[in-house]
């Protein structure tokens, strides 16, 4: 029998799902370059078809979630980011600046948005890519 790793992410998604919020958990474990940061947000995220996996088109999905399922709020967990972060600084920069942004439009809002940056170290199998999604 293998002892298998609690996932550190689990009591903060569950704490938001409990008050009615959508989460996801993305791990970007392994990513170390755009593209791969782009199809991790397509498919760990559920972004619509339209989504054209640029920069833009990320920040009109984060900032237009008519595409997503209603919900009182929404967390983003993202963990894993920095090997990407040291492999690709100035697009890190940039997605950091996409994050941040969506963060701020949904400012104030009916149902907010946040976007939480893992800094402790997380291992794939503990910080899954899909989407895990609660609704109210």
């Amino acid at each position: 029998m293998t002892e298998q790793t609690p996932d550190p992410l689990a009591p903060v998604l569950d704490a938001a799902r409990g008050a009615g919020w959508t989460t996801a958990a993305l791990s970007l474990a392994g990513v170390t370059d755009k593209t791969g940061f782009m199809e991790r947000c397509a498919r760990g995220l559920g972004l619509p078809d339209w989504f054209g996996r640029n920069w833009d088109a990320l920040a009109d999905c984060l900032t237009d979630l008519s595409w997503a399922p209603r919900a009182r709020g929404r967390l983003l967990v993202v963990s894993g980011w920095q090997e990407y972060a040291a492999a690709a600084p100035g697009e890190w920069e940039i997605a950091q600046e996409v994050f941040s942004s969506a963060v701020e439009h949904w400012r104030g809002a009916e149902t907010g948005l946040e976007i939480v940056l893992a800094l402790g170290p997380v291992t794939p199998a503990a910080a899954p890519a899909a989407t895990e999604r609660g609704e109210e």
